[in-house]
């Protein structure tokens, strides 16, 4: 069942430390500002990545890396930035059961964003879905 090629078991992995990244986030930025911890955070994903890409051996020259390739990377990096200030500052002043749903809406925006800029086609079955996720974040985030 377990395999290194399986998207589902590394997206299910994902959602796992999502999950304790907001756990560990909100017992975190209590007594700190929320962007200042943003920075400790960024830092030490930098190591992280570091280390990994070192020892798998997988570093590659970054000038031979194409310009588009390039300016893309650059703006996911802005969009990932900007991602996190605004999480972190959502964190800190909300409580993380309405944050993480709402913020989790990047799941029907990247299927509507894929649809106007990729040309991907969600089916009958991947709409109704995204109508149930936008349908459960309202009803998260509107609770009173």
């Amino acid at each position: 069942m377990f395999s290194l090629s399986n998207w589902f078991i590394w997206a299910l992995l994902s959602a796992f430390f999502a999950a304790l990244t907001a756990i560990f986030a909100k017992v975190g930025i209590q007594n700190v500002d929320s962007d200042f911890a943003t920075l400790i955070r960024t830092g030490i994903i930098i190591v992280i990545l570091a280390a990994f890409i070192y020892f798998t051996g997988k570093w590659q020259n970054p000038l031979l890396i194409g310009k588009r390739t390039w300016l893309f990377l650059i703006l996911s990096g802005l969009a990932t930035g900007a991602s996190w200030v605004c999480y972190f500052r959502a964190l800190k002043i909300g409580e993380a059961f309405k944050v993480v749903p709402v913020d989790k809406m990047s799941v029907v925006m990247v299927a509507i964003f894929a649809f106007i800029f990729l040309g991907e086609r969600p089916g009958l079955r991947e709409a109704g879905g995204l109508l149930l996720i936008t349908a459960g974040v309202l009803l998260l985030a509107l609770r009173r």
